[in-house]
């Protein structure tokens, strides 16, 4: 008898914590956060960061900390990003144009990989990279802010070209 007693304590026991574990995922409705948000593409605010390459957010805020965010980087046919680093981890999915992607301190054609549409690419914070576009490229890229690029070889950015002056209406 004693046995069957134990056996209905340790069977009542599991059911209260199988009950407490899934309590966090039970049907009723939960506080709403904010609405959801389309964001139609030719919405986006494009600027420029370095020659041929632009970037424009797409949702949240990029430089805040530990805030999750999407930005595009959009770059022009033959664009060469220099080595650089980031203080937060980077994940990178190619949504338009060929990215080749490499490793290391400098810009190396030898260690570059091709990314075409669709693939994605996850660098741990800090992970020294570099980049080359082919046709016309947008990649898209999330993690948690801020995103800070920090340049291996400063020498070797490009500045972006200067934005054409307004021409005066007659």
């Amino acid at each position: 008898m004693k046995k069957s007693y134990v056996i209905g304590i340790c069977g009542l026991l599991s059911a209260l914590a199988f009950t407490g574990a899934t309590g966090g995922y039970s049907q009723e409705k939960k506080d709403a956060g904010e609405a959801h948000k389309i964001v139609h593409f030719g919405d986006l605010k494009w600027t420029p960061i370095i020659k041929g390459c632009d970037v424009a957010s797409v949702d949240g805020d990029m430089n805040a900390e530990g805030t999750p965010f999407v930005l595009r980087l959009r770059c022009a046919d033959g664009s060469r990003i220099p080595a650089h680093w980031h203080p937060t981890d980077e994940n990178v999915t190619v949504l338009k144009g060929t990215f080749l992607f490499g490793m290391g301190d400098s810009f190396d054609e030898s260690k570059l990989q091709t990314m075409n549409v669709g693939n994605f690419v996850s660098m741990p914070k800090e992970m020294r990279h570099f980049a080359l576009s082919k046709g016309e490229t947008i990649v898209q890229v999330h993690g948690a802010g801020p995103f800070k690029v920090n340049w291996v070889n400063p020498s070797e950015v490009q500045p972006p070209d200067p934005a054409p002056a307004a021409k005066p209406k007659s």
